[in-house]
C-alpha cells in the first residue's frame, strides 16, 4: 500500500474513535419511566466502527481476513477444533441438521422419515430445519425452573426411528448435558447443541458447544456478542466441517477460499459424479446447498466484540444475580429461574413464570410494564404445536406438554444484557413488586 493511503487509512481509524465518542456519548442520568429498559441490545463503541471501516477499507466485500480471524478465534474461546462464520444463526441451524443428512455419513445420515428429538417449547428456527429436511420432530416438555428438555422418563421417547437430538439452551441456561449426551452416545444419536443464546455457558466447567457433534451460535444484535446479522456452525469432527462448509458455499466440492483458485493444487485432475475427467473442481458440486456466507464487514464487528465478551458474559451473570435477589421475596407469587445443576449460564434473559390467579394475569402485568417502558419477552414460540405454522406438521409428542403450555399462557422475561444499568434492573425489578404487591391488596 503506498505511503499517503497507509496514512489516511490511519487517520480514518483514527477519527472513528473520535465521531462514536461524539455521536454515541456515555453518562446520561436514567429516568425512570421515561427511558426504556431494552430487553436487550448491542454494545459498542468506536473500536467496532474501526473495525467495521477497515474492513471496508479493504472493498474485499465478501468473507476474507476477518472472516478467518474470527473463525480463528471463536473456535479457540468456545474450544472446538473449527468454526465455519455464516450469515444468521437460523442459517447455522440449518446447515448443522442439513449436514447430518449427507451421503458422505455413510450409513449415519439422517433420511426423511427419521426422528429428533427436541423440544416443543422454544424458537422456530430450532425446530424448523428439522422439518426442511424431511425429518420428524418428536416434541419432549421442559422442566421448570430450568426451562430446558425435562429428562426425566425421556428415554422412553427415543424408538428405532429417533436418529438425532437437536436441542437449544434456553436462554444461556445449559440443558443436562450429561444425561442427553448418555442418551446420545447409548442409542448412536447425533447431538446438535443449538447455542445462540447461550455464548459463554458453563457445564461442569466446560463451555457449552463442545458437547455436540455440531454447535450453533447466532451473533444478532440481541446476542452474547453481535455482527449485525451473523451466526457460526461449531465442530470438532473434520468430517462434519467439510459438509458444513460445501453446503454453505452452494454445495461445492471444492474448498477454495473466496477469490482464490487451485488450493488443492489439482484443480484439473479430479474425475468426481459422471463429470468428465479433469472438470473444473471449482465448478464441481457434492451437495444440494446455499450460498449461505457472511461478509468480512460482519466478521470484522465480531472480532472487535470477542475482545470484550468477556466482560460481556460476567455482566450478563452480574445483572442475573441482582434481579434474582431484588425479586426472591416474591418467589410464593413468581417462579424464579434457576441454572441446571453443574452450570454456569452466560444468562440471555430473566424468565419469570406467575404462580396462579393471585399474582394477576401475564397480560396485564405486561402492558403494565410496557406503559413504563421496561421491555419484555415471551419464551419465544410458547408451545410451538400452538402456533398456525406448525398445526399440520408431521410430529410425534412424548408425554404430555404439560409446562410448555404453561409458559405460554404465564411465562415472560426480562433483559440482562450489559447495556443494562443497576437503575435500570432496580427499577424493572421494582415495578414487578409493585404490580404483584397491587394485586395482593385487591
Amino acid at each position: 500500500m503506498p505511503s499517503d493511503a497507509a496514512a489516511l487509512r490511519a487517520r480514518i481509524l483514527e477519527l472513528s474513535s473520535a465521531y462514536a465518542k461524539a455521536a454515541w456519548p456515555e453518562g446520561a442520568a436514567f429516568r425512570p419511566g421515561i427511558d426504556p429498559v431494552p430487553v436487550s441490545g448491542k454494545v459498542a463503541d468506536g473500536e467496532e466502527l474501526a473495525a467495521l471501516l477497515d474492513a471496508a477499507m479493504d472493498f474485499g466485500l465478501t468473507a476474507g481476513r476477518f472472516a478467518r480471524q474470527f473463525e480463528r478465534e471463536f473456535a479457540a474461546y468456545i474450544g472446538t477444533r473449527h468454526a465455519l462464520l455464516v450469515n444468521s444463526g437460523s442459517s447455522a441451524n440449518l446447515l448443522a441438521v442439513s449436514a447430518l443428512t449427507s451421503e458422505r455419513l455413510g450409513d449415519r445420515r439422517l433420511r426423511p422419515g427419521d426422528e429428533v428429538l427436541t423440544v416443543a417449547a422454544g424458537f422456530p428456527t430450532t425446530v424448523n430445519p428439522i422439518l426442511q429436511n424431511g425429518l420428524v420432530p418428536v416434541f419432549a416438555d421442559i422442566d421448570l425452573p430450568t426451562y430446558n428438555i425435562a429428562v426425566g422418563g425421556l428415554e422412553q421417547a427415543i424408538s428405532e426411528r429417533t436418529r438425532a437430538i437437536v436441542l437449544a439452551h434456553t436462554l444461556g441456561n445449559p440443558f443436562d448435558l450429561a444425561e442427553i449426551r448418555r442418551l446420545a452416545d447409548k442409542y448412536g444419536l447425533w447431538l446438535v447443541e443449538d447455542c445462540c443464546d447461550a455464548v459463554g455457558s458453563l457445564y461442569n466447567g466446560r463451555r457449552v458447544g463442545t458437547f455436540g457433534d455440531l454447535a450453533t451460535f447466532s451473533f444478532y444484535p440481541a446476542h452474547h456478542l453481535t455482527m449485525g446479522e451473523g451466526g457460526a456452525v461449531l465442530t470438532s469432527n473434520p468430517l462434519l466441517r467439510k459438509i458444513v462448509e460445501s453446503l454453505r458455499d452452494w454445495g461445492r466440492d471444492c474448498w477454495c477460499e473466496p477469490g482464490r483458485d487451485n488450493t488443492c493444487g489439482r484443480r484439473w485432475d479430479w474425475t468426481l459424479g459422471d463429470l468428465p475427467s479433469g472438470y473444473d473442481h471449482k465448478y464441481t458440486y457434492s451437495h444440494i446447498g446455499y450460498n449461505l456466507k457472511a461478509t468480512d464487514l460482519q466478521a470484522a464487528i465480531g472480532v472487535a466484540q470477542l475482545r470484550k465478551l468477556p466482560g460481556f458474559v460476567q455482566a450478563r451473570r452480574d445483572n442475573f444475580a441482582y434481579l434474582r435477589e431484588a425479586l426472591s421475596p416474591y418467589e410464593d407469587r413468581l417462579v424464579l429461574p434457576e441454572p441446571t445443576a453443574g452450570s454456569e449460564p452466560s444468562w440471555f434473559g430473566f424468565p419469570i413464570t406467575l404462580r396462579g390467579a393471585s399474582s394477576g394475569s401475564r397480560r396485564e402485568l405486561l402492558a403494565e410494564l410496557d406503559r413504563l417502558r421496561i421491555g419484555t419477552r415471551l419464551l419465544f414460540g410458547g408451545n410451538l404445536l400452538r402456533q398456525p405454522a406448525y398445526k399440520n406438521v408431521p410430529h410425534r409428542v412424548h408425554g404430555e406438554l404439560t409446562n410448555a403450555d404453561r409458559v405460554m399462557n404465564d411465562t415472560f422475561w426480562i433483559g440482562v444484557f450489559p447495556g443494562l444499568t443497576e437503575p435500570m434492573l432496580e427499577f424493572a425489578a421494582r415495578s414487578v413488586a409493585g404490580f404483584l404487591e397491587r394485586g395482593a391488596a385487591r
